[in-house]
């Protein structure tokens, strides 16, 4: 598989190699964070720093300043390969390219021609935006999304289930066995807060309605306690990137992670049963349990609280 994005600029070389020098950092000016997810490494730009954006994952593999950025794909997303940015001398002008190139394994040989190369298309189209009108003052035919890439994109937008993060340490280190455990994900907006304790709010703070009914209906089950909103949801310990609540019951322990690292809000429910009873009430509840908790962390990333200044 190969995919090459490419734009000639009437800008010098020097204005456009600057720039590329400066994607993922705080002043970038290529990368269009306001409508995709944001790139960000565990470092500065340069060989051997890791990240990616949303769930596409990379390391830097070569950083020539202000001619090249290459990087190689994590295997585990499906492609095995590397991605490139490079700036070229294109007459009086600049050329800004992209190019892709690998092999796609697992479901990917699947989701790059249905949905993932042209979400990957539109992005860089709007990148090669950014730097043409950084480059020059204005965009002479701004890209527009596809009916198709606005489709796939409702599509993806929302939060996703992913595997429980490596960074939720109170997550992984709180409960020895469990029957329940899931953890979503969902992007960071910009501008939005890392305080772990800001989404805890916003997420459980004032639920929907028809979660306090869920609630309270689960409370008149014969044979389970009632359990306590104000006490579930009171922080048991905290970190500066992670706030761990939850509460023990005579049938259950329940334990509620909220991870924030820069790009993504993680939340992470793990339950272990005590009693047969408990068992069986986490059975039927892992059927319900995944909607409620989209639908809550969907909401709290719509009314992002702000970071504080």
């Amino acid at each position: 598989m190969e995919n090459v994005q490419r734009r000639t600029i009437d800008a010098p070389p020097e204005l456009m190699g600057a720039l590329l020098d400066r994607v993922a950092g705080p002043d970038d000016a290529l990368w269009p964070v306001k409508a995709w997810p944001p790139m960000r490494f565990d470092r500065p730009l340069g060989p051997g720093a890791s990240g990616g954006h949303g769930m596409i994952r990379y390391d830097v593999v070569e950083h020539v300043p202000g001619r090249l950025l290459r990087c190689r794909f994590d295997p585990t997303i499906g492609v095995v390969g590397e991605h490139e940015l490079r700036i070229e001398p294109d007459g009086d002008g600049t050329a800004v390219v992209h190019v892709i190139r690998g092999r796609l394994t697992g479901a990917m040989r699947v989701l790059w021609p249905v949905a993932v190369r042209w979400l990957h298309e539109a992005l860089l189209r709007d990148l090669l935006d950014n730097a043409e009108r950084a480059g020059t003052g204005t965009v002479r035919r701004p890209a527009r999304w596809s009916p198709w890439v606005r489709l796939l994109r409702r599509a993806f937008r929302g939060p996703r289930r992913v595997p429980l993060p490596r960074g939720a340490r109170l997550a992984a280190g709180t409960l020895d066995r469990v029957d329940l455990m899931d953890a979503w994900q969902g992007t960071r907006p910009p501008g939005a807060s890392a305080d772990p304790a800001a989404w805890r709010t916003a997420m459980f703070g004032r639920p929907p309605r028809w979660v306090g009914a869920l609630m309270r209906l689960r409370n008149h089950i014969p044979g389970l306690e009632p359990l306590d909103a104000r006490k579930v949801f009171a922080p048991l310990d905290a970190r500066a990137d992670e706030v761990l609540f939850g509460a023990d019951t005579r049938h259950f322990d329940l334990r509620i992670s909220l991870f924030v690292d820069a790009e993504s809000v993680v939340c992470s429910t793990l339950a272990r049963p005590r009693t047969r009873r408990g068992r069986a009430y986490l059975a039927v509840v892992g059927r319900v349990h995944p909607f409620v908790v989209r639908t809550m962390l969907g909401r709290a990333l719509r009314a992002a609280p702000p970071a504080i200044a």
